[in-house]
């Protein structure tokens, strides 16, 4: 154990959410609609996204505590602690978020989609499709 693999931010989320305390702790739970914004670099790989299109973000969620190993689900001391493994907590070892959203408008480096509990500014590491929705690659 130890190895480390170098990963890079392909953009950025620009949401209204700027504070981890008050976002939701799923999207499905009133996350609001968000813009992700790419580097150019990574144009190429946007041009067949479409409204419409249900997708997966991998984040990277830069304010997590990567200390972390248990919590108590959902921060309810009333939940026996659990490892971290088992749940959804942004607290986590390599504290990588993944997001299923759809596609709401392309604007050239711009796609805004639904649902998105990530912060403002969070790292966009990569999109990948729904599969068994729209035509499958």
């Amino acid at each position: 154990m130890g190895d480390e693999y170098a990963v890079r931010a392909i953009g950025w989320v620009e949401s209204p959410l700027q504070e981890r305390s008050l976002a939701p702790k799923q999207g499905d739970e009133g996350g609001p609609d968000a813009w992700l914004v790419f580097d150019p670099a990574v144009a190429r790989a946007l041009r067949d996204l479409a409204p419409g299109q249900d997708v997966l973000l991998l984040t990277w969620l830069d304010r997590a505590d990567r200390t972390v190993l248990a919590v108590h689900p959902r921060n309810a001391p009333s939940r026996p602690e659990t490892g971290v493994f088992a749940t959804r907590s942004p607290d986590r070892p390599n504290p990588i978020g993944l997001h299923r959203v759809t596609v709401l408008a392309v604007d050239g480096l711009r796609v805004r989609v639904s649902d998105l509990e990530a912060l403002d500014g969070t790292p966009l590491l990569d999109v990948k499709p729904v599969l068994g929705g729209r035509e499958e690659r």
